[in-house]
């Protein structure tokens, strides 16, 4: 499989055309949302490469992390607006960080015991939870709006669960 994706990868490099876009979100955007593969983050918002960036783990959840990579992207790249994006049929949702290590364990993964996976037995608490960290962000600029999205894949319509507030 690595080959293969090697050599996907150099006629890609054939015809790159991204060398002039500037690292700056020419949208002024931030997208923080789920690895799941049916999320298509830049064709789904009628975005482009260059127009935002693009933040990905499991669950879309808001982790330390994600909040360093937003504090970067609105002090440095441009972003004034932010919107964390789950979805519907996600493996976290509607289960425990309790239910998640049972899986683990049943398939042979032991030592993630003190791992937090950060499931989501309330998935719109969770999204609320995750939009009031990023807001409540003292390291991120006055004035950036935040909102929290639900994203439905059997349709591929985005809804607007928490509306947008300032950090």
């Amino acid at each position: 499989m690595f080959d293969e994706l090697l050599r996907a990868n150099a006629d890609y490099a054939g015809h790159f055309a991204l060398a002039g876009v500037p690292p700056i979100a020419a949208r002024g955007f931030s997208l923080v949302t789920c690895m799941d593969s049916r999320i298509e983050p830049l064709t789904m918002l009628g975005l482009v490469p260059g127009d935002a960036k693009i933040l990905r783990n499991a669950g879309g959840r808001v982790t330390d992390d994600v909040l360093r990579s937003l504090v970067l992207a609105t002090s440095l790249l441009g972003v004034r607006e932010i919107a964390v994006m789950q979805h519907t049929k996600c493996a976290l949702a509607d289960r425990t960080d309790g239910a998640v290590h049972a899986d683990l364990a049943a398939q042979g993964i032991h030592g993630a015991d003190d791992w937090a996976f950060l499931a989501m037995p309330d998935p719109d608490r969770s999204l609320h939870d995750d939009v009031a960290a990023v807001r409540a962000c003292t390291l991120l600029p006055a004035g950036v709006r935040v909102e929290g999205w639900r994203y439905d894949v059997e349709t591929g319509l985005v809804h607007r669960i928490v509306p947008s507030g300032p950090t």
